[in-house]
């Protein structure tokens, strides 16, 4: 098998698990809106991990790295979501 090609399905093998990962815990947290067991700081790391992922995969040259950038965002996207309704039930809601 090519090198490159193995290098594409590698790409988006790990895009569709990483978004399978993602998806569950944003999915249970929008629908029931608890967020006890989530760690804020985790959250935030993962978001800002994807985002700079995500720009790396718009940075690369000659290319632009399709699963690369289109996993990350949808994980930005999960992250911030998570993030935004775990910063909204400890810091407004709990007042």
């Amino acid at each position: 098998m090519e090198q490159s090609l193995v290098f594409e399905i590698c790409g988006w093998l790990a895009s569709v698990t990483m978004v399978l990962g993602y998806l569950p815990q944003a999915i249970e947290t929008i629908r029931t809106r608890n967020t006890d067991g989530i760690a804020l700081p985790t959250f935030l790391m993962m978001g800002i991990g994807s985002i700079c992922f995500m720009l790396q995969g718009l940075l690369h040259k000659p290319e632009i790295l399709w699963p690369l950038f289109l996993t990350n965002l949808v994980t930005t996207t999960c992250s911030m979501i998570v993030f935004s309704i775990k910063v909204y039930n400890d810091y407004f809601k709990k007042k």
